[in-house]
């Protein structure tokens, strides 16, 4: 947490275009590198969240089965919707990022 505070304010304080968590994890990066890796405590605790990670996925893979007759009876809005969002996503983040580009 605090590498990712140090990051915040580092941004913030310098006016960069990067965002603080970014700047905050290449600090830790930095400091595990400087230390030849994590300590025993912090091995073990990113093992433990590792191994129960697949755990993050448990609620959308129900939600998606709870819902299968809707899923089958609207599949065409469904994939529409994805689509269609998609693409507009990736329009906007393209267009925004000229935007940007050009103002840089």
């Amino acid at each position: 947490m605090l590498c990712q505070f140090a990051g915040e304010v580092i941004a913030r304080g310098l006016g960069l275009p990067l965002p603080g968590p970014v700047i905050g994890l290449l600090i830790l990066l930095a400091i595990l590198v400087v230390r030849h890796g994590p300590d025993e405590d912090l091995r073990t605790t990113s093992t433990g969240l590792l191994r129960h990670l697949s755990l993050l996925f448990v609620p959308a893979g129900v939600g998606i089965v709870t819902q299968l007759d809707a899923l089958e009876r609207d599949w065409l809005p469904i994939l529409v919707a994805i689509l269609v969002s998609t693409a507009l996503g990736l329009v906007v983040t393209g267009w925004l990022m000229q935007k940007l580009d050009r103002s840089g």
